[in-house]
């Protein structure tokens, strides 16, 4: 069966904006600052874009991610940890809403 992600249409992201090249443009830009060095590094940006990729689901996120970690020195111990740190975010934003549904069971049971 043939997957829907398929790794070689990763270096095709630009391809995206032939039909929209200004609007293209302007992604490219903006993405390009985000990832710049600033008051996180460029290595801190990469670990949080790792986990939030993983957040998100996305495969070309987490290829894309995972190769920019490595290059800017990351270890696979600190891609880990910040995977883990998406996975207690994620699960507990789950949990809290299981307040939001006692709530509306408790109001129901009165």
């Amino acid at each position: 069966m043939d997957s829907y992600y398929k790794p070689q249409d990763l270096p095709r992201f630009e391809d995206i904006g032939k039909e929209a090249p200004d609007l293209a443009k302007k992604f490219f830009e903006y993405y390009q600052a985000v990832f710049s060095e600033g008051e996180l590094t460029e290595r801190e940006k990469s670990l949080i874009a790792l986990a939030v990729a993983h957040t998100i689901q996305c495969p070309y996120c987490i290829d894309a991610y995972t190769q920019a970690c490595l290059t800017k020195g990351s270890n696979l111990a600190e891609m880990t940890e910040a995977v883990h740190v998406a996975t207690a975010i994620r699960g507990g934003a789950s949990l809290i809403h299981g307040i939001q549904m006692r709530n509306v069971a408790e109001k129901l049971s009165l």
